[in-house]
């Protein structure tokens, strides 16, 4: 089981300047908003979308989909290889606190986001993310951190692989699985018909991770995950 310092289990408490992440959804908005970028944007500006390992994609328990961050399109993508009419399930996305800002912020707090400071991560939002796999959800996480359009796979974050033992400690048996899932255009800008390619890859079983109280549990799930993210890369290209 993850180990929390004194810092980190007061930051577990939620204050006025540090309130608890929500996530949510609107049943009316993602009715209009995800067939309507499904059907029409997405196919009309990318041009062909190429989809391979749809197998791989779990239909039910909890699920962290950690795709690669080439652009700010990857928030229609992901839900495009995994959402509700392939998976039956909606997703909830951990995304940077500075894009829950202004119109795009009322529209991804409807649409299963909830924010997180990447520089200085509160734990309530490790916590919320925690909470979602308890619950069986689907979460989606860019092991990244951020947008990087070199088409280069930049080291992983360790929150992800945090908030997936987390669960599963608490939990055993609970069965948390992360998705690896490499995205690549045809044009670093996405240019209109630039077209784009999503290649997914087995799970990752977080309780293969779980054997022992090793702090070196989290550090050994992300290498594999950076390593599976890289084997995806190689072949997911134009």
């Amino acid at each position: 089981m993850l180990q929390l310092n004194s810092e980190e289990k007061s930051a577990i408490q939620p204050t006025a300047n540090k309130p608890a992440p929500v996530s949510q959804i609107s049943p009316w908005l993602m009715a209009i908003a995800y067939p309507l970028m499904r059907f029409f944007v997405l196919p009309l500006y990318l041009g062909r979308i190429e989809v391979t390992g749809q197998e791989n994609m779990p239909k039910d328990g909890p699920v962290i989909l950690a795709p690669t961050h080439r652009a700010r399109w990857d928030a229609f993508m992901v839900p495009y290889v995994s959402g509700r009419h392939i998976t039956g399930r909606d997703l909830r996305f951990m995304v940077t606190s500075d894009e829950v800002t202004g119109i795009q912020g009322w529209f991804i707090r409807r649409l299963g986001g909830f924010a997180v400071n990447i520089k200085h991560p509160a734990i309530s939002s490790l916590r919320h993310g925690v909470e979602l796999l308890l619950n069986r959800c689907m979460m989606v996480i860019f092991p990244e951190g951020g947008v990087f359009r070199d088409n280069e796979l930049h080291p992983l974050k360790a929150g992800l692989a945090r908030i997936a033992i987390q669960a599963e400690t608490n939990s055993p048996g609970l069965g948390v699985q992360i998705v690896p899932i490499s995205i690549r255009y045809g044009d670093p800008s996405v240019k209109w018909l630039s077209g784009v390619k999503i290649h997914i890859g087995k799970p990752l079983k977080v309780a293969d991770y779980c054997q022992s109280h090793s702090k070196q549990n989290a550090q050994k799930l992300t290498n594999d995950l950076q390593k599976s993210l890289e084997e995806l890369d190689i072949l997911n290209v134009f």
